[in-house]
């Protein structure tokens, strides 16, 4: 009985080449589509995953409230760890770390920039990472030692066994290879190049061990399994005001769950508003649509062609087949295609993933030895071919025998509303992806061209050494000498970045309630001229010896702390008196997204560890690059020459909108894709019905247009209706979306007429591309037989 399904769908499917390579493409497409995009997802959803303690690690986190500003920090203070390990019961292990840090590491003659941690000696014992060479328990005996990731060991010593070899940290101290991690898997939230042990005999550390003020550093915690999260937020917020009662008016700790490292890292004042799992689920419904778009087509094409299969059904059901057989028999030809469609697209995932992987910024492979895989492509064919099959087999197998040998039975006459309800409903998907598409397009352009308060054009960065900062003054006049470089500062942090933040000075009249947090930044001179920043007020720092009581604020810092007449004010920080100088404009250096944070510079060139170099209007970014390269190498030659171009970097801020945006695009672009193949096929088999009528119509006179807009006017009122239902939604979810953003762009009703006149454009072009063969045809050809 099976085989004899199979013959009959083989045959069918056979016989019919032309829907079966139209569904076959629109099936493959959809499957293709759905794999890729079920592997990022999965991707996503297990990012951490290999950790063993998984369900039980949670990083310490706070809610700083500032003037009623409240913003999520993950930095903590350096006792922290310790004192909730040896007083709260339900913490198994507390780690310590710094975040990424990039160092230069050399072995002979062999000079790498490479990003590592350092960590506290518990470590290991909380995150598991696969060890190559060495164990867990031995890796970190003391500050001396060093632990490799697998591509950094091979970088130093190629295939050479680098257990126990000897590196130096930044020309300065050495340390021995004691072990050798597998690279981290791409969903790791860790991403390193090697790890080594905090150095608490460091006077620096000795200091920060008793410092309950100072927030630098990550907090981890294994706790106990079925801890509750709210109470031990509690109580590590208790255990921190008990040590720092002042931190009582301003933060508010609490333990976030590794589970939500990944996909909830989003915090909008002090509430936690999601992330990833944003995208994950637009994905995941992405996903579902363009399977759904392929089953449509299959159900219209199916009912479509109903009459030619009117007749097979009458002679069978004569001779005695049942309904359950002909729906039996109906689902099999889906599934069979279904089925072939997924070997292709298996077949295509394989050659298109490093495409894949480079688009998304992922490390994943098809593998077919996954059960995971094989169950959610069973999963996924069994939806596709049900789904797909279901409408035309109940259609089909319903037909009456009596009607059919009669000839008075009118096929696909039953199937012309839910087929225009089909249509329409791709009608309505393609408005709503190509509208999402151009809204997140327009959103990330309006951000991007957002004045960011500094030319970062012509302009580089160049991390600072100990040899850099001693020869800073020969190094700058010579740069300036060789008449491509226009002018060079050197920073606390790089001009992209914000790595310090602090309560605001004191000032005369300053409220006693205001608790406003500020951005900080050390300077050298000539910091506005090298970044192309504007002083609104008074002036940049000129080297004086006045400048170490100097202090200059931006725009957003006047107006967050209320001063109507800055420049000239005196003011306190810490122990140091200070007088505003200076008030410059508002100069986005941390999320292009965000506002603009309060700012105050102070001029300090000793705590400074970034240099920027705008080279001279119209000189070679080459030669440029090569004269300063000269100059470094001269006075710094145990370093690599490495740097980074300023607007490239502040571009990397939009990678993750960017990509979202590419990805969207893509897979909108290949549903619409799927609708217009399905969309070809309909208006084939509406024409090849239409056929003799046609050719009457031009024997009477009707012309080529005619003939067209005949045709296709049926399915232009689709679109019409497809854009009423569409509109409406778009914009309220798009309108929730750009809500999310501080600075967004407003919805121009424009756009959506713009889609819809594009899509009906799209569709009149398919139909009229089939309609014309027909209206261009000989009557004769189509009424000789009457």
């Amino acid at each position: 009985m099976w085989i004899n399904y199979f013959k009959i769908a083989y045959r069918n499917l056979l016989r019919n080449k032309m829907f079966s390579l139209t569904n076959l493409v629109g099936l493959s497409l959809g499957c293709t589509c759905t794999i890729f995009i079920l592997l990022w997802v999965y991707d996503e959803l297990t990012y951490d995953k290999f950790h063993q303690n998984y369900e039980d690690i949670y990083q310490v986190m706070a809610n700083r409230d500032y003037n009623d500003q409240i913003f999520t920090d993950k930095n903590m203070v350096f006792p922290l760890s310790q004192a909730l390990e040896q007083e709260l019961p339900e913490v198994e292990k507390a780690v310590m770390t710094t975040y990424a840090e990039s160092h230069i590491l050399a072995f002979g003659d062999v000079k790498l920039r490479k990003d590592g941690m350092t960590v506290s000696e518990n470590y290991f014992d909380v995150f598991s990472w696969q060890f190559l060479q060495g164990n867990a328990q031995t890796a970190l005996p003391d500050p001396s030692s060093i632990i490799l990731t697998e591509s950094a060991a091979k970088s130093f010593f190629g295939d050479a066994d680098p257990m126990h070899k000897t590196l130096k940290i930044d020309n300065d101290r050495e340390v021995t290879v004691t072990a050798i991690l597998k690279d981290s898997p791409g969903n790791s939230s860790f991403k390193f190049d090697y790890v080594h042990l905090f150095n608490y005999s460091d006077e620096g550390l000795t200091r920060a061990m008793t410092n309950w003020t100072n927030s630098s550093w990550n907090v981890f915690l294994q706790v106990q399994p079925g801890t509750n999260p709210d109470e031990l937020s509690k109580k590590i917020t208790d255990l921190k005001i008990k040590n720092n009662p002042p931190d009582k008016e301003i933060s508010t700790y609490f333990a976030f769950p590794m589970s939500k490292w990944r996909l909830y890292s989003e915090f909008k004042d002090g509430i936690n508003t999601g992330g990833m799992i944003t995208y994950v689920r637009l994905f995941s419904i992405v996903a579902v649509i363009i399977l759904l778009i392929a089953c449509v087509n299959f159900m219209n094409l199916s009912t479509a062609r109903s009459e030619r299969r009117a007749k097979e059904v009458g002679i069978r059901k004569t001779l005695g087949s049942g309904k359950k057989q002909l729906m039996i028999q109906f689902f099999f030809e889906s599934m069979t295609l279904t089925l072939l469609a997924f070997f292709i697209s298996v077949v295509s995932v394989f050659l298109l993933m490093p495409a894949f992987n480079q688009l998304a910024g992922k490390t994943r492979s098809l593998d077919l030895s996954s059960p995971v895989f094989w169950i959610i492509s069973l999963a996924v064919v069994t939806f596709t071919g049900l789904i797909a099959g279901s409408y035309p087999a109940i259609y089909l197998s319903s037909f009456n025998p009596i009607k059919i040998l009669k000839g008075t039975f009118l096929a696909g006459e039953k199937a012309v509303l839910p087929r225009n309800i089909l249509v329409v409903g791709q009608f309505v998907i393609s408005i709503l992806l190509i509208s999402g598409t151009l809204i997140v397009y327009q959103q990330i352009q309006h951000i991007k061209n957002r004045d960011i308060g500094y030319n970062p054009d012509n302009l580089i960065m160049i991390s600072s050494t100990e040899d850099i900062q001693q020869n800073f003054a020969i190094i700058k006049d010579e740069l300036l000498k060789t008449g491509m470089v226009h002018a060079a500062t050197r920073t606390f942090s790089p001009i992209t970045s914000i790595w310090w933040r602090s309560p605001s000075p004191s000032w005369e009249g300053k409220p006693t309630d205001m608790n406003l947090l500020m951005s900080g930044l050390y300077s050298d001179v000539d910091f506005s001229e090298t970044m192309g920043v504007k002083m609104l007020e008074g002036t940049d720092f000129t080297g004086m010896p006045s400048d170490s009581s100097a202090l200059i604020l931006n725009l957003a810092a006047v107006e967050a702390m209320g001063l109507e007449e800055p420049v000239g004010m005196p003011m306190r920080y810490g122990n140091t008196d200070y007088t505003v100088i200076g008030v410059m404009d508002n100069v986005i250096m941390d999320s292009p997204f965000n506002p603009v944070d309060p700012l105050m510079i102070y001029f300090d060139p000793t705590r400074t560890y970034s240099i920027s170099v705008r080279f001279t209007e119209g000189t070679p970014i080459q030669a440029g690059l090569d004269a300063v390269e000269g100059v470094f190498r001269k006075y710094n030659p145990a370093v690599p020459f490495e740097y980074q171009f300023v607007d490239q970097e502040f571009g990397r801020k939009f990678l993750s909108e960017e990509l979202i945006s590419k990805i969207i695009t893509i897979f909108s672009a290949i549903a619409i894709f799927i609708c217009c193949i399905g969309l070809a096929g309909l208006a084939s088999f509406t024409i090849e019905k239409r056929f003799r009528e046609i050719g009457i119509r031009k024997v009477l006179g009707a012309s080529v247009p005619q003939v067209l807009l005949l045709i296709s006017k049926d399915f232009l009122k689709l679109v019409l209706i497809a854009f009423c239902l569409a509109v409406p939604f778009a914009y309220w979810r798009m309108n929730a979306w750009l809500e999310t953003y501080t600075y967004h762009i407003d919805i121009n009703f424009w756009l959506f007429v713009g889609v819809g006149v594009v899509v009906l454009a799209l569709s009149l072009v398919v139909v009229s591309m089939n309609t014309l063969r027909a209206a261009l045809a000989n009557p004769v050809d189509s009424l000789k037989s009457e």
